[in-house]
């Protein structure tokens, strides 16, 4: 007798017989969900009825061990094979563009995740409406709000987002048709987690209902040559909800991250068959919806409070140079495992620079409490950020302020204490002095107009005053 369920993690999607505690795929703990399955042949007949044309597994003809015959096809060499030019479709929002790698390709989709309220479907209904303006069809399918409350939303976006069509639904068939019917050459599902097959028994946002949503809807997508954007929840590490075949179902995986305090909102491609992945681009919300930061430097810089503790970072968001400040507080601890915070950089980072600068530059923190912050909710990921944590550490343990105003730094730190190089010096180093950064302490070989540091005490020597740098080569 044939199974009638069966078990899938809702990480990496693996099915299997039985229940584990760990899933033998991905190794994550009590991921696995039982399901039921669907029966025999209901899920091929539904995806035949949606083949281009409408014709089923039997039109062509021939079948061996159930399933239908093709004639083979013959494989040719790379280099005969033309390479059309992509037709890309502007959204209308500059940075959103860029990080595409220049606009939504036609039958593509993208996956856009974020938490709750950072803005997703403020940034979806924003490009919907220059689209529509632009002359394109679109459609927004919405699962998770009524039209009415969609449309509450649209009005502070501007009259193009109010002629944005609407689909209120949650009936997989029925979103399907619908954009079968409408043909739009760009739709956002918000959010796929909200639909379900009625060909498959479990409940919306499950694993094999994620998956076969998305299955379905990228069969007609490349079909119709419609653009898909996908909305998607996270977790509570903030990493994608759902099986991770969604990740490499899609064409492109963008992170819309920030903190719902703070007015930023930063957008990373973490997959791009289409562009690049090195890319980011940054917004500010506002009363009117979101808005570009097109100058985000100028912007960190003035707001620079050079107090001690206070250090500008000369980072890379993709291929765009960004100064940001970096600020560190350091404070006896009254507990006896000092505390170790940190936001918009790893945690794991600033204990190892921590260890660096106890252990080469003098300054020890053992029984201190540290605190670590990026000011405007901006996250850098770069091993470039190490020597601007270091300094700032320095800077708040020390009580005195970085010599210069403004100084602007950038480095990676090596374990035996040298300062190493990173990529792209030219352009830090041209985005500083374009922001009134005259000195920025860099490493050796980085350009003409750097203050050159081989290691860390070196970097401590340029960055800190006289009295502290005797203060430091006293205790060395």
């Amino acid at each position: 007798m044939a199974r009638e369920t069966a078990y899938s993690c809702s990480e990496c999607g693996l099915q299997s017989a039985q229940w584990h505690g760990q899933c033998p795929g991905c190794n994550a703990w009590n991921t696995l969900i039982e399901e039921r399955l669907p029966a025999a042949g209901a899920r091929s007949q539904g995806r035949g009825r949606r083949r281009v044309g409408g014709e089923g597994a039997a039109a062509h003809g021939g079948a061996r061990n159930g399933r239908a015959r093709r004639p083979a096809l013959a494989a040719r060499p790379l280099r005969e094979v033309g390479a059309a030019p992509l037709q890309r479709m502007s959204t209308g929002i500059g940075e959103l563009d860029r990080v595409l790698g220049g606009g939504l390709v036609p039958g593509s989709l993208v996956l856009l995740g974020g938490s709750p309220g950072i803005g997703k479907s403020t940034l979806t209904n924003m490009a919907l409406g220059h689209l529509q303006e632009a002359g394109h069809r679109t459609l927004y399918v919405s699962g998770e709000e009524s039209a009415e409350q969609v449309r509450l939303r649209a009005e502070r976006l501007g009259q193009g987002a109010l002629k944005v069509p609407i689909l209120a639904e949650t009936d997989l068939d029925t979103v399907l048709d619908t954009i079968a019917a409408e043909g739009p050459a760009a739709c956002v599902i918000d959010s796929v987690q909200t639909l379900n097959s009625g060909e498959l028994s479990g409940a919306p946002g499950s694993v094999g209902q994620v998956r076969e949503v998305a299955g379905q809807i990228m069969e007609l997508a490349k079909s119709r040559g419609t653009a898909v954007i996908l909305v998607g929840h996270v977790t509570k590490e903030g990493a994608l909800a759902g099986p991770r075949v969604l990740e490499h179902l899609v064409d492109c995986v963008l992170q819309f991250e920030g903190e719902r305090e703070r007015p930023y909102r930063e957008l990373r491609a973490l997959k791009n068959r289409f562009g690049s992945t090195n890319e980011a681009g940054l917004f500010e919300m506002r009363q009117g919806g979101l808005v570009e930061v097109l100058d985000a430097s100028a912007r960190f810089v003035a707001e620079a409070t050079r107090a001690p503790g206070s250090v500008v970072l000369a980072a890379m968001e993709g291929s765009r140079p960004l100064l940001v400040e970096v600020q560190a507080l350091v404070a006896p601890s009254e507990l006896e495992q000092p505390r170790r915070v940190v936001s918009g950089l790893d945690r794991n980072r600033l204990a190892l620079v921590l260890a660096i600068l106890g252990r080469h530059g003098r300054i020890g923190t053992g029984g201190s409490d540290v605190f670590v912050n990026v000011v405007g909710g901006v996250r850098v990921d770069e091993p470039g950020c190490d020597l601007a944590v270091a300094l700032a550490v320095a800077s708040a343990s020390r009580g005195v302020a970085l010599n210069g105003t403004p100084r602007a730094c950038f480095g990676e730190l090596g374990l035996t204490g040298e300062l190493r190089w990173v990529g792209h010096p030219e352009r830090r180093l041209e985005e500083a002095a374009k922001h009134g950064c005259a000195e920025v302490i860099a490493p050796v070989d980085s350009g003409a107009g750097a203050c050159e540091a081989a290691t860390l005490r070196d970097a401590l020597t340029l960055a800190l005053p006289t009295g502290s740098r005797r203060l430091t080569q006293a205790v060395a």
